[in-house]
């Protein structure tokens, strides 16, 4: 039997007899996180069915928005945890966001995806805007039920 063959054995038979002792094994040092990754804080304000002269006034609320990378996605897509306390539109979704062109702020987001609308349907929502590394000011649209509509901007910050 040839050294290496004899060595990666005893190596192997090492590593086997040692599996159960209960020790931790090492690990290795997890590779960069994105700018975007984690939790952000804002405001979200809404206009619902913008341009209609009966339409309500603007609504304002509090948002948090978490982002988690997608695996191998070279950190330019996330999965958007929303979490909306704007009267008009409370809500608790999950939401898809892309950043282009590369994963490094300054960076242009655009997030689309659907909720449960306190209104009793399901409402499809986007935004689109900027990312900075510790700032997002990006518009907010979408349509709820009834055939409302609502615009809106949506500012959020790290931390």
């Amino acid at each position: 039997m040839s050294r290496t063959i004899r060595n990666s054995c005893l190596a192997l038979s090492v590593a086997l007899t040692c599996a159960g002792c209960g020790g931790t094994a090492p690990t290795s040092p997890s590779g960069p996180q994105s700018f975007l990754a984690g939790t952000w804080h804002g405001t979200m304000t809404v206009q619902v069915n913008p341009g209609d002269p009966d339409a309500p006034p603007p609504t304002s609320g509090a948002t948090t928005w978490t982002f988690e990378v997608v695996p191998e996605t070279n950190q330019q897509t996330f999965r958007a945890t929303i979490r909306s306390e704007n009267p008009w539109l409370t809500m608790n979704t999950i939401g898809t966001t892309a950043i282009i062109p590369g994963n490094t702020p300054p960076a242009q987001i655009s997030t689309q995806g659907d909720y449960s609308s306190p209104r009793g349907c399901r409402g499809t929502f986007g935004s689109f805007g900027m990312a900075e590394a510790t700032r997002i000011d990006a518009d907010f649209s979408g349509t709820d039920c009834n055939h409302s509509t609502f615009s809106g901007r949506v500012v959020l910050t790290k931390g």
